[in-house]
Formats: structure tokens, sequence, C-alpha cells
């Protein structure tokens, strides 16, 4: 009963999430270099790619490599913008205690042998929100954990995204 289940599942298209697979067989290595920057946080050029990075090794197949001259493709990626804005105030001293970040990214995956592009966004937005404490003398600064995990965040799109051509 088991097995005819297993074959009527397998029929109908059926597959587990996260594990459908829409890049060319010719493609098992996958390099992820710096990410072009045109903002001024400087960070985000190196966690976006190594959540990209360590996605792509948790999840899929490929072997990710450091050179791009050695991957059968290229995940380039360009940070467009970066904004941070208050989101909520404290009434009694009217300072923000909440704060959010969007980004704005292009992503790009070419096959490098061919210059054939498998997968693109030219607009992808990601947004994280933090909190700024109220009293200065137990400030801790929560920015740079958003960026984090903005980034993890980031990372997961885009490998469901690449891997079932979203």
């Amino acid at each position: 009963m088991a097995a005819l289940a297993n074959l009527l599942a397998a029929a109908c298209g059926y597959h587990i999430a996260g594990r459908a697979d829409r890049l060319p067989r010719s493609v098992r290595s996958i390099a992820v270099p710096a990410f072009a920057n045109l903002t001024t946080r400087y960070r985000l050029a190196e966690s976006l790619p190594a959540a990209i990075t360590q996605e792509f090794l948790s999840r899929t197949r490929y072997r990710i490599v450091a050179d791009p001259a050695e991957a059968d493709a290229v995940l380039n990626g360009v940070i467009v913008s970066y904004n941070s804005y208050p989101t909520v105030f404290d009434p009694a001293t009217a300072r923000a205690t909440g704060v959010a970040v969007s980004v704005t990214l292009q992503i790009t995956l070419t096959e490098r042998a061919t210059g054939r592009v498998l997968f693109s966004r030219s607009h992808l937005e990601a947004r994280e929100r933090y909190e700024i404490a109220v009293d200065q003398r137990s400030y801790l600064d929560e920015s740079d954990a958003a960026l984090e995990r903005l980034s993890r965040q980031v990372a997961r799109a885009v490998v469901s995204a690449v891997l079932e051509s979203f």
C-alpha cells in the first residue's frame, strides 16, 4: 500500500519542498563573489554573499567555489539601496525606539560557459526591524544583528527562487 502511495505521489509531480531544482544539469558548482555595493553599509557586501553561500551549502547539492573562473555558474549581486528609518518613538523623550531597515538588491545567476542568465531579479527588496533602548546607559546597537537577520532572510529567498525559478 505504501509503495502505491509513493508511486501516485511521484506521478502527480509531488516533490519535497525546497528540493526542486530548475538549474541545468551542467551546473555543478556556483561562485558567489562579493556583491557590488552602491551604499554606505559596507558590511552588507560581505554578509549577503556569505549567507547565500551558507544557504546553498545547507540546502543544495552544489559545490560552492571561491573563484568564479572555476564555477559552472556565478551569482552576482549589487546592493542598490539601503534605507533605515524610525518606526516607533518614545512618547516621553520623542526618541526613536524602533527602526526599520530596507535593502534593495539586483541578483543575477549566469552560466559561465554560455553566458546565459539562469536567474535574475532586478529589484529584490528585504526589510528587517530592530529596537533601540530608551535608556542610553543600557544602549546596545542592534543594527548589526538586524543586518545579519536580513542577510539570512535574503539568502533563503534567493536560493528558493533560484532553485524553483520563481
